[in-house]
């Protein structure tokens, strides 16, 4: 299975190493190396690069590279969805996974490591058990460690590593039991010019935090499943009911946790929330062109759309702009060409627009085509998909739990061309 892992940073430098079955040579590398010299972004670095003896499989997680070393052929979204795990609890544990917070916690990296997987196989990746099994870095534990000489590495073995719910450690107590559920969905869509949808997909997920007493059960059920096509489920998903009913049942891990993400690709079902009116024009032979652009809700069902950022490549025979934005600032360097446009909240009575001249360089041609502008923004209390809970239930214990749902959209990569 994992012979070796490999954390790379953004300079190229090899700062953590882990091998499980026999050492690997760090050489092994070099091809990852190869590959990323030609990659023109670094998230085009291609996850499996084979080598004459091994196998690299890599993914790229907050600007650092997980690269996994195998000598036999394996499934490779097998370990790409564990070097993911790793990720995911290095981010539980740590707050956050820099290079900064590994190096800091570089015993616990090695211990997690060393629990996650088995002579190279993986053996425990829920955070729940993980926790029991190796307990999370504080500042007053790493003191008492210092002083005294001991490990975060728990006695016991974790009482749900051997039961049917691993996912859930026994013996759960909380003074307040509170469950809540979060529905994110992130849209992808490519707009051309006239405003027609080229291409449009939603990526969602439902992220929960269940802190609830002793081992409860819950049902959740939604208006509208027949959305819910390609689905992943966390494992505690009964996946029997949801093919025969269409309705979620689980025993919930304690805590923090994703409980399914899905995929919407139908056209017809993705609703456009904002749309583009822009006059772009670039005259032959003039120093001038026109900048009108003018941005306005759209299918959000009275939601505002807020946190709106509009970022622009200009072509390179733009030498400076001359805007007049009606809200909000702008930003526009003379280098890179890269027009940021923050506008903040949009206004239906008063849409915010961005009006000017830009200035090229005289004599030069007119340029080639337009620029696409790449859009981001917010929605509140709202998914896009149309996604809507009915009812959550809990059965098997007898308190009554306080629960809470939540809504939210927000653009992935939203390009409109001009």
């Amino acid at each position: 299975m994992i012979h070796s892992l490999f954390l790379i940073n953004a300079s190229g430098d090899i700062f953590l190493e882990k091998h499980w079955k026999s050492v690997v040579s760090r050489s092994v590398c070099d091809y990852f190396f190869e590959a990323q010299e030609r990659a023109s972004e670094p998230e085009n670095v291609p996850p499996v690069i084979p080598t004459p003896h091994h196998y690299l499989i890599s993914v790229l997680r907050h600007r650092i590279y997980f690269v996994a070393v195998i000598q036999s052929e394996v499934p490779p979204l097998f370990v790409i969805e564990f070097l993911h795990r790793v990720v995911d609890t290095f981010q539980d544990y740590f707050g956050v996974c820099t290079e900064a917070a590994i190096k800091d916690n570089v015993v616990v990296v090695y211990e997690l490591l060393e629990e996650m997987l088995d002579n190279g196989f993986p053996l425990a990746t829920e955070s729940n058990i993980l926790k029991e099994l190796i307990k999370p870095p504080t500042i007053l534990r790493t003191m008492v460690n210092t002083i005294t000489g001991s490990t975060n590495v728990g006695e016991q073995l974790p009482t749900g590593q051997l039961s049917v719910v691993p996912w859930r450690r026994t013996g759960v107590k909380y003074t307040n039991n509170e469950a809540y559920f979060d529905v994110v969905e992130e849209i992808d869509a490519i707009i051309d010019k006239s405003g027609s949808t080229i291409t449009a997909e939603i990526q969602g997920v439902i992220d929960a935090c269940v802190k609830l007493t002793g081992m409860p059960d819950l049902t959740l059920s939604f208006m509208n499943p027949r959305l819910l096509d390609d689905v992943s489920f966390h494992p505690c998903v009964r996946f029997k009911r949801w093919e025969a009913e269409r309705i979620l049942s689980f025993i919930p891990p304690d805590g923090n946790f994703r409980l399914l993400s899905y995929h919407v690709s139908s056209q017809n079902l993705v609703a456009i929330p904002v749309y583009v009116k822009h006059n772009i024009t670039f005259r032959e032979g003039s120093s001038q062109g026109r900048f009108d652009l003018t941005l306005g809700p759209k299918q959000t069902m009275g939601k505002v759309v807020e946190s709106v950022l509009v970022s622009s490549q200009l072509p390179r025979g733009v030498l400076n702009v001359n805007l007049n934005p009606s809200q909000g600032t702008y930003t526009f360097d003379p280098v890179t060409k890269l027009l940021s446009w923050d506008v903040g909240k949009i206004n239906p009575q008063k849409l915010p627009s961005l009006k000017g001249t830009m200035s090229l360089q005289a004599g030069a041609s007119k340029p080639d085509e337009n620029p696409t502008f790449n859009i981001q923004f917010k929605i509140q209390q709202m998914a896009i998909s149309g996604l809507k809970v009915n009812r959550l239930d809990m059965y098997g214990e007898k308190y009554k739990p306080f629960k809470g749902i939540k809504y939210m959209t927000k653009a992935g990569k939203f390009q409109v061309r001009t």
